[in-house]
């Protein structure tokens, strides 16, 4: 497929251009996006507010490369962005999350079986939330899978704190963001009677992600004991 300006770039994809309404994200390192579409597809049909995904022009349904996702492209600033243009404040971008969290477990899960389980993002942060006219829309679904949704309230809250106990600018923001998400009624990241609940696991991922820096994954410490701090302080 014929791409066009790039747009943006992660650790994984780069995002191009094709026409002012859809865009090619195209993995670098051959990572398949089947699973990711497929995921993107179910929540759209369920009304979760996710780009609309498509197959290429001129390719059947599957003969797309699996490293290719033609997706609806969004106009808007990310959430981080709006952030420290300071259109949005931490609160708001905090119950934002929260919102936009309770949404997706409320959609029933598409392959386990298990009653419990839900479709998780676990990246969901402000940079993965583009603020449309619409609304806000989730982007970035290459590490869904379906599991408790106590986990994926762990993994952006062990997201953001490491944000928060680092020494750049965005710490006092992403702190008082997080301030903000754990005030909201969610599935007990720590739950009393099983120690760290989650956060055990979400630390765990973060810490084997390859991805991550070594000054991120010294930070995760730090950052277990800022939610705990702050889970203990709720009213």
């Amino acid at each position: 497929m014929q791409r066009g300006e790039l747009l943006g770039s992660g650790r994984s994809a780069d995002v191009f251009a094709i026409d002012d309404h859809w865009v090619l994200r195209r993995y670098r390192d051959g990572g398949d996006a089947t699973a990711e579409a497929a995921v993107m597809a179910y929540l759209a049909e369920r009304g979760y507010p996710v780009p609309r995904v498509r197959d290429p022009v001129g390719a059947g349904p599957g003969t797309a490369p699996r490293t290719d996702l033609v997706m609806q492209r969004l106009h808007g600033p990310t959430m981080l962005q709006a952030l420290l243009q300071g259109t949005i404040t931490a609160g708001e971008a905090g119950s934002a999350l929260a919102g936009l969290l309770h949404r997706l477990h409320s959609v029933p899960a598409r392959t386990s079986a298990d009653p419990a389980h839900r479709i998780l993002h676990l990246d969901l942060h402000p940079d993965n939330v583009i603020l449309t006219a619409g609304g806000p829309t989730v982007i970035d679904w290459c590490n869904s899978e379906e599991g408790p949704p106590a986990l994926d309230w762990a993994m952006s809250s062990l997201i953001l704190a490491q944000v928060a106990v680092d020494t750049t600018a965005l710490g006092a923001v992403a702190r008082s963001l997080l301030g903000s998400l754990l005030t909201h009624p969610g599935p007990a990241v720590v739950p009393e009677n099983t120690g760290a609940g989650c956060l055990t696991e979400a630390r765990k991922r973060r810490a084997s992600d390859p991805s991550m820096s070594e000054c991120e994954t010294f930070l995760l410490d730090d950052a277990i004991k800022l939610i705990l701090e702050l889970t203990a302080a709720r009213p």
